[in-house]
């Protein structure tokens, strides 16, 4: 179905901003390769690896709407399928910005050595769509094309780690339309650090809207936060894949994005046939709590052991974290910026 801006709609930037690196100097250099982060904080955080002898994300196909990726980083290319450039059209979706590369990363780095980073799902296959150019910025025609392409190439889940405070009802109906296909839609909820604030698209009651903790279990302090964000997952201090085979740490709702990315993932390479419902409620209800509890925010922290151990009946249902209701699709929330 193609779905284009509605005749009283402009067309208009989302902007993923200016991100800052969290590095361990000022240089703002990207980093080569640090053993100690062979399993990334992130990844150990949500108990991936506690899932991989069952699964490791195979045939599940994520479609990552971003800035592109780097086909000849060693560690991610091996999960990077053939996707689509819809800024330079008609040539591959080169990563041109970084954040792209970072985001595939950690969902599904798959370095078997001791020379490299595994993300999540290691063996999930990633379609990036190049929708954000160099600068970080894409026109909503654009993300609207993105979310009709992994229509048409059945994707099984879009990660989505951008936002805009603006309302836009083509996009909305995009959203729509992918989740009507089956499409788990995950996205960031926005870094303005504000309660009760989360960007669009997470807003959607058809995406799981996630924010950021960081290694205390706390939610990091950049991240917004509030009852319409479904999930919380590792956003500080992320260590992920760079272009030209470097690595980067970076601060964003935008890798806990890619951590949920991945952990669904891995429950549907084990549980194929497994509804969107089921999917989101699960990944709620199962969650870990954060301490201190935030009185603003009833979610907890992505936690993929905890679902495995609700799937296959060796704990009792947990308790819900919170209510899958649905959100407003029309209140306005803040532009997020990548820390």
């Amino acid at each position: 179905m193609k779905i284009s801006l509605y005749s009283n709609e402009h067309d208009r930037r989302l902007k993923l901003d200016n991100t800052k690196f969290y590095l361990p100097s000022s240089t703002g250099a990207s980093l080569s390769f640090d053993p100690s982060e062979r399993i990334p904080w992130g990844v150990k955080a949500v108990h991936a690896p506690r899932l991989w002898r069952i699964s490791q994300g195979e045939r599940v196909r994520i479609g990552v709407v971003d800035t592109g990726a780097d086909y000849q980083h060693p560690d991610i290319r091996a999960s990077l399928m053939t996707g689509i450039n819809l800024v330079n059209r008609g040539t591959p979706p080169i990563d041109d910005n970084g954040h792209g590369t970072h985001i595939a990363g950690t969902i599904a780095a798959s370095c078997r050595t001791d020379n490299g980073i595994r993300g999540t799902a290691p063996r999930a296959a990633l379609f990036p769509i190049k929708a954000f150019d160099r600068d970080g910025s894409a026109y909503v025609s654009d993300i609207i094309l993105a979310i009709e392409w992994c229509i048409a190439e059945r994707m099984d889940i879009i990660n989505m780690s951008f936002g805009t405070s603006e309302y836009s009802a083509a996009m909305v109906q995009a959203v729509k339309a992918a989740h009507r296909k089956g499409i788990f839609i995950v996205a960031s909820s926005g870094n303005n650090g504000k309660p009760n604030s989360c960007d669009y698209p997470a807003r959607l009651p058809q995406t799981i809207a996630v924010g950021a903790i960081n290694k205390q279990n706390k939610i990091a302090a950049f991240s917004n936060r509030g009852k319409a964000v479904d999930i919380y997952a590792p956003g500080e201090a992320i260590y992920s894949s760079w272009p030209d085979h470097r690595y980067h740490v970076l601060n964003g709702t935008s890798m806990a994005a890619a951590h949920v990315s991945g952990v669904a993932a891995l429950l549907l390479a084990a549980k194929p046939r497994m509804k969107l419902s089921r999917l989101k409620r699960l990944l709620i209800d199962s969650a870990a709590p954060i301490v201190p509890s935030v009185p603003s925010s009833t979610a907890g922290r992505l936690d993929a052991a905890r679902v495995w151990a609700v799937i296959t009946g060796r704990t009792k249902k947990l308790p819900s974290k919170k209510k899958v209701k649905k959100k407003s699709a029309h209140n306005r929330v803040t532009r997020k910026s990548e820390r």
